[in-house]
């Protein structure tokens, strides 16, 4: 885990093949809402939103990974131009799979997630993330913390700090 002091010293992978969010607890404050008939309903940051769209014209390959199934999260990533596998089960073998199928390094990989269910990813790649108010579990597996909670600028936070590395 970093402390304000060592973000400036994190190591970046000289090329950042893939850039992987999970998606309740970083774009999502965690928050489900609900109607009387049941539908699910939660609430995304713009400016997250606004970041992802600048690593998309920078020409950034990232995806969405998640283990909820609700169809609310794909019509979010579909809006966002994210590609998504959601309804997993166990999501590091899913990005298992998709480092072997591209033939990317995991040293090359950010994963920015948040609870115990992102620990296999974390582990996995070169640059694992968590927002703010991350679970122990998962600080403690981050070689970076951001400043901001999940669905509360995360994602922006994040997305500004690529954009600033990779433009220098």
């Amino acid at each position: 885990m970093t402390n304000e002091a060592d973000k400036k010293n994190v190591t970046w992978p000289a090329v950042l093949e893939l850039i992987v969010f999970d998606f309740d607890g970083v774009m999502t404050d965690n928050s489900v809402y609900l109607t009387a008939d049941g539908t699910e309903m939660v609430r995304c940051n713009r400016s997250d939103g606004w970041g992802i769209e600048q690593l998309n014209v920078m020409g950034f390959p990232m995806l969405v990974l998640s283990t909820e199934a609700n169809p609310v999260l794909r019509a979010r990533c579909e809006k966002l131009k994210l590609p998504v596998k959601h309804g997993l089960a166990r999501k590091e073998e899913t990005l298992s799979g998709i480092i072997a199928e591209r033939n990317i390094s995991a040293e090359n990989i950010a994963y920015i997630g948040n609870d115990e269910n992102d620990l296999g990813c974390l582990k996995l790649v070169g640059l694992p993330i968590v927002v703010a108010d991350a679970h122990l579990a998962a600080l403690d597996a981050a070689k970076l913390v951001l400043n901001k909670n999940g669905g509360n600028g995360a994602v922006r936070e994040f997305c500004d700090m690529v954009r600033t590395h990779y433009s220098e």
